[in-house]
């Protein structure tokens, strides 16, 4: 799958622009607040029909501005396919495909995948579980899209319920009929949640080792990923019925998936308590590549990579091992971000790889080749 051209109107600080992509490793290279990660959040917006750094559409839009709109041509399998993801303040996001209106998010997420490997990973590591969720949530959710609906699903029954204890403490009074018919659907939801993410997990952390061992090259260190959850070992109805004066009590629900965590554990121990800087970048970068072999073993495609400011973030003998993935043909499309264009040129000339450069000043790009 390639990434054809890209244009941008009125998304965050790009007014208009038209990218042309013939080559498989492009960089957008710039002064910082240039805008080069803006261009790599429209690619992953096409993906996502959402941005990876600002939810809110209403923030994405250029300054002054009243919408914006993304373009991307895809070539997938020889076909090519044009994708538009359109806001307008007031009105409803709209995801358009091949002049196809009315797309529904949840059908839309996998058709197009991406893996984003950014300075904000870090997050991962030292923010709560909801973030770590969110990880493994996009991951499944390119890959099942029976995942995505019960996702949504669940999120929504999960607020109504939480409002309907709250409306029992305002009115002193328990409806217990419909707070079993909220129950029964939160359960058939999380139970395949669930399901799933145990499922992929075991498939996911071998992958996971196989790049660590990589890129640490010979170092003894024992890491893994361990999935926490109420429901392992438990039926998900039968625990929401014995926590109901619980949840009553404290006005929200208080056991399912949304709880869920995934632990990052180096040498038996959380790596966020006694990982190395050189650790923690070590773990990330591969859950990112377990992330992309996982799409490609199960798709059978190469997802775009978006690699952002990664070669700010990474000492040399991890880009060099990331290099090498790159000239061994193990990714497809690549688009990196630097705010040194002579440091990339020089990683790339030494991995012995062409690129397209895309230099970025006063709001206008400057397009060349770097050729070996």
């Amino acid at each position: 799958m390639f990434l054809q051209k890209l244009r941008l109107y009125n998304f965050k600080n790009h007014e208009e622009a038209t990218l042309i992509f013939d080559g498989k490793i492009n960089c957008f290279l710039g002064k910082n607040g240039s805008g080069k990660t803006n261009l790599l959040d429209a690619i992953y917006y096409l993906s996502f029909t959402k941005s990876a750094i600002n939810p809110y559409d209403l923030q994405n839009i250029n300054y002054g501005q009243d919408g914006f709109l993304i373009k991307g041509d895809f070539n997938v399998e020889d076909k090519l396919k044009e994708v538009i993801c359109s806001f307008q303040q007031g009105e409803k996001k709209v995801i358009r495909e091949d002049e196809q209106e009315g797309a529904r998010f949840a059908e839309h997420v996998g058709k197009y995948p991406v893996v984003l490997i950014a300075p904000q990973d870090i997050e991962l590591i030292w923010d709560g579980s909801e973030l770590r969720r969110r990880f493994f949530d996009s991951l499944i959710s390119q890959l099942d899209r029976s995942y995505l609906e019960n996702l949504i699903t669940y999120n929504h029954q999960l607020k109504q319920r939480n409002s309907l204890l709250r409306a029992f403490a305002e009115h002193g009074k328990i409806d217990f009929d419909l707070l079993e018919t909220y129950d029964s659907k939160l359960a058939v939801a999380g139970e395949y949640i669930h399901k799933v993410r145990k499922e992929l997990l075991m498939g996911f952390v071998p992958k996971f080792n196989g790049h660590y061992d990589f890129l640490v090259q010979g170092g003894v260190e024992n890491v893994d990923i361990q999935y926490r959850s109420d429901l392992l070992g438990a039926d998900f109805i039968t625990s929401l019925r014995k926590n109901r004066k619980r949840d009553l009590l404290l006005l929200r629900t208080t056991v399912g998936i949304h709880r869920d965590d995934f632990l990052f554990i180096l040498n038996k121990k959380e790596l966020k308590r006694m990982g190395s800087q050189g650790q923690q970048k070590s773990f990330l970068i591969s859950l990112k590549l377990a992330e992309f072999q996982t799409i490609v073993e199960k798709k059978k495609l190469k997802p775009i990579l978006l690699l952002d400011d990664i070669f700010d973030k990474l000492d040399d003998f991890r880009i060099h091992q990331l290099m090498k993935l790159v000239s061994q043909g193990t990714f497809g499309q690549m688009f990196i971000t630097d705010a040194r264009q002579g440091r990339s040129e020089q990683i790339l000339k030494e991995a012995g790889m062409n690129a397209r450069l895309f230099v970025l000043e006063n709001r206008t790009f400057k397009e060349e080749w770097l050729k070996i």
